[in-house]
């Protein structure tokens, strides 16, 4: 999308920028399909043990899950629940279903009951994929349901539930490709909020095609040499699944994948290293670990790190500056509009406590209370004009919180629409963002947004 030039400045790079969406696209097909075969898509670390799995194969197997979810009737436009960790099967679902033009709803393993059961009860899920670190729980909700089909990952599964090796052994590698368009729907992608449940975030195919200009800049024009990717981040959430994972297998390159656990500083530079990770998304949180434990960064090859989720400080830059060898790029953005701003250090200056600039084909603005635009240096809630294909279609089965979500403001000759993003802030005169607070009561830790309802269920057990 982008090529590196002596003369590359964030203005000629906005200038430059026009949308150009294909009539037909499915993310499926185009993170896997058209790679070389024998190129590889993903370094695994399964308990130790290191397995690599190249894009043929990752496309052979989504295509046999595909084929094993239709055999169990999912068709095109339901939603199939993803509960597993990272890892070749956790991706492999999401191109499975996409391929099908099914919709996938992200569970991650941090949740309790009581959140998996609102999303497969909200989005309406025929099925949801998960393994036996989470199988009790999700059978127990699943018998609630009781319209819901439980698949087992990597183990043996009784009935009424399916082991997923068992549906593999005679499913065919071959599937017709769905002919989604980028406004067709792909992922559901749930929400916190301050009042009620959280909202299901329906993306359609275009929103990889919305995250590509950030991801490219984000990591300093993404891909060159040798680049792999790793990220701590759950692929449940938007920053694992469209900040790394996707948008790295849409340009052919592998990515490395480790289950969950708690981050240990001296566990990640070892894998960083012992991999040859060159770009990693790193939330704030890690940072700060990798910080207190004083790491010796002497082996890593990162030609680029970014960051978002809350501003790291003058502080942090530094000493990712002179301990990682690279400033880190701070971003922004959210499950309803993600990677709309942020930094590339290698083309603009990066300013510390700033979120950075608008990246190419996304204009953002300030709203004043009276409903006006703001003039720089002056706070309001920060919008995002629409549309935008890295934009939500809407909020599933709320169409008047969907409402609620934009605003219409008047301009010369006609009004433009804006999506609220819910948080204050303010922009100066050289257009690079600043963060004040969110206008709710949301809470962001480790880079996520929590919803005062999810505190209370935790609270109450």
């Amino acid at each position: 999308m982008f090529e590196r030039t002596e003369d590359a400045t964030h203005a000629s790079l906005r200038a430059g920028f026009r949308w150009s969406l294909p009539d037909r696209f499915n993310i499926g097909a185009a993170c896997a399909d058209v790679h070389a075969a024998t190129a590889l898509a993903m370094i695994e670390i399964v308990d130790g043990d290191v397995r690599e799995h190249t894009f043929g194969q990752v496309t052979e197997r989504s295509g046999r899950v595909a084929n094993a979810l239709v055999g169990l009737g999912i068709a095109r436009g339901d939603r199939v629940g993803v509960l597993l960790p990272q890892g070749l099967d956790v991706a492999v679902a999401h191109l499975a279903v996409y391929k099908l033009g099914a919709v996938a709803v992200p569970l991650t393993q941090l949740f309790g009951p009581e959140a998996v059961r609102h999303r497969l009860a909200d989005s309406g899920a025929k099925a949801v994929l998960t393994d036996a670190t989470t199988l009790d729980m999700v059978a127990e909700v699943a018998a609630e349901l009781g319209d819901v089909t439980v698949i087992v990952t990597g183990s043996r599964a009784a009935a009424p539930h399916h082991a997923l090796d068992d549906l593999l052994a005679s499913a065919s590698a071959r599937v017709d490709v769905a002919p989604t368009g980028p406004d067709d729907p792909a992922v559901l992608i749930y929400t916190s909020g301050t009042t009620g449940a959280p909202k299901g975030a329906l993306h359609g195919h275009r929103v990889l095609f919305g995250h590509l200009p950030g991801f490219e800049l984000m990591f300093d024009l993404f891909p060159q040499g040798e680049d792999r990717m790793w990220t701590p981040a759950d692929w449940a959430w938007i920053g694992g699944l469209l900040d790394a994972l996707l948008p790295t297998w849409f340009h052919g390159r592998p990515i490395v994948a480790a289950p969950g656990r708690r981050f240990d500083p001296e566990w990640a530079v070892d894998l960083m290293v012992d991999h040859r990770v060159t770009t990693t998304f790193l939330p704030p949180t890690a940072l700060k670990l990798m910080r207190q434990a004083d790491i010796d960064g002497g082996g890593l090859r990162l030609r680029s790190v970014m960051s978002g989720g809350e501003p790291l400080g003058g502080e942090m830059l530094a000493w990712g500056r002179e301990h990682l060898g690279v400033t880190v790029n701070e971003i922004y953005g959210q499950t309803e509009a993600n990677l709309l701003v942020g930094n590339s250090a290698d083309i603009w200056d990066v300013r510390a406590g700033s979120m950075g600039r608008p990246f190419p084909g996304h204009d953002l603005a300030i709203l004043r209370s009276d409903g006006t635009i703001a003039d720089p240096e002056q706070d309001g809630e920060i919008v995002v004009r629409a549309p935008d294909p890295v934009m939500m279609l809407g909020y599933w089965g709320q169409p008047e919180a969907t409402e609620r979500k934009y605003v219409d403001v008047a301009r010369e000759g006609g009004s433009d629409r804006w999506l609220r993003t819910g948080d204050l802030g303010r922009v100066d005169g050289d257009g690079y963002f600043w963060f004040t607070s969110r206008d709710d009561d949301v809470i962001i830790s480790a880079g996520y947004r929590i919803g005062p309802a999810e505190i209370e269920e935790c609270i109450l057990g």
